[in-house]
Parts: structure tokens; C-alpha cells; sequence
């Protein structure tokens, strides 16, 4: 589980870093290039507080599949996008499934650890 937080997270360096090279590749003017960013870390702060009602709704393994198998497509559909218009489109559906995987870890690490050791395990 931490491994998909990290992967989640670690995304975003990696973009930021890439962003000369996804330019070069897809033609996108430098003006929009932060819009790679923006949808993906709005989308991310959108699902961050529904991630509590989800894992009301779904259970928390459930809610991590999920968002694992969500995350791994929309890296895909990044990977094969060839415009400006659907990259911007998978990068907000990957924000939103990276933004789903965060939280579960933490909800999974309160649930399995008892109350002492919280802090040690986060």
C-alpha cells in the first residue's frame, strides 16, 4: 500500500521534471503546460476528503484496488495521449485515483496499528 501513496506522489516529481520533454513531444506551447500540473493536483485535493465517504461506501481494499487499477490506467492513457486536450483528460482522472490512494493508507495504517503505535507507523 505505501508503495502505490509513494507511486502517487512520486508522480507528480516526475511530471514537473518532464515537463521540457512532454512539451517537445506533444507540441504544447509553454503557457499551458502548467494546466499538466493544475488538473492533476485539483482533481487530487477533490478526492482527498470524498475518500472518506468512499471507503464508507466500498471497503478500504476495495477503495485501493480500485484506485490502484484507476491510476494505472489513466498512467497508460498519459502514456498514449497525443494532444494537449487528452493529457489534460487523464491527468485529472490520475489525480483523482492518486488522490484515493493516499488517504486508504493512512485509513489502513489507524485501522491495523493499534492507538500507541500511530505515531511510529506514519
Amino acid at each position: 500500500m505505501c508503495v502505490g501513496m509513494f507511486i502517487a506522489v512520486l508522480d507528480i516529481q516526475v511530471v514537473a521534471s518532464s515537463l521540457p520533454n512532454i512539451s517537445a513531444a506533444l507540441g504544447i506551447p509553454q503557457d499551458r503546460l502548467s494546466w499538466i500540473q493544475t488538473c492533476y493536483l485539483i482533481s487530487e485535493i477533490i478526492a482527498i476528503p470524498l475518500t472518506g465517504v468512499l471507503t464508507h461506501t466500498l471497503t478500504v481494499r476495495w477503495l485501493f484496488a480500485g484506485a490502484t487499477i484507476g491510476f494505472t490506467l489513466a498512467s497508460i492513457g498519459c502514456a498514449a495521449s497525443s494532444g494537449f486536450a487528452s493529457l489534460i483528460a487523464f491527468r485529472t482522472v490520475q489525480g483523482f485515483f492518486g488522490g484515493a490512494l493516499i488517504p486508504t493508507v493512512f485509513t489502513t495504517v489507524f485501522e491495523l496499528f493499534p492507538r500507541r503505535r500511530h505515531p511510529l507507523a506514519t
